[in-house]
């Protein structure tokens, strides 16, 4: 059973999706920002999964009883997969450049990657202080308590 249980390998148990607003500011020290220096709103919408390690669970991770009518359940924390970057829902909602900076976009288009590395690291502080990584942990266990319920043995979850 345990083994079958591993081979699972990850369990996505929860997913959220957020919305955040950054707000990114480059002065030029000593100099107006009239002249020189920027600074942009941009609002970021992504999605961030929780999933369970099942390849992590120990070998008393599930432990039948001695009469094979209990098993007794620890399950690995949820973790949170990398934030996915909504692009088509991600945009500058406001910008505003001193002149050289204007100038300097007529030049080419402005490097934008700043935004959503930033974006994804914000997404991901949205997601580690919801209730995603509770919620995946809940749904993990009603899961794997249905599964070995209708096995027809009664599960006792034990807290890591």
């Amino acid at each position: 059973m345990l083994k079958s249980v591993r081979d699972l390998s990850q369990y996505h148990a929860a997913a959220g999706e957020f919305q955040v607003v950054l707000d990114i500011e480059n002065d030029v020290k000593w100099v107006p920002a009239a002249l020189a220096g920027e600074r942009t709103l941009f609002v970021a919408a992504g999605s961030v999964n929780a999933f369970v390690d099942f390849g992590t669970l120990k070998d008393d991770g599930l432990v039948l009883s001695p009469d094979g009518k209990t098993v007794e359940l620890r399950v690995p924390k949820p973790q949170l997969d990398k934030p996915n970057l909504h692009h088509d829902r991600s945009y500058v909602f406001s910008q505003e450049r001193g002149l050289i900076n204007d100038l300097q976009a007529l030049a080419g288009p402005p490097d934008q990657q700043k935004f959503y590395v930033a974006a994804e690291a914000k997404l991901a502080e949205a997601a580690k202080q919801s209730e995603l990584l509770r919620r995946a942990e809940d749904n993990t266990r009603v899961m794997l308590t249905g599964m070995l319920q209708a096995l027809g043995l009664q599960v006792k979850v034990v807290g890591d």
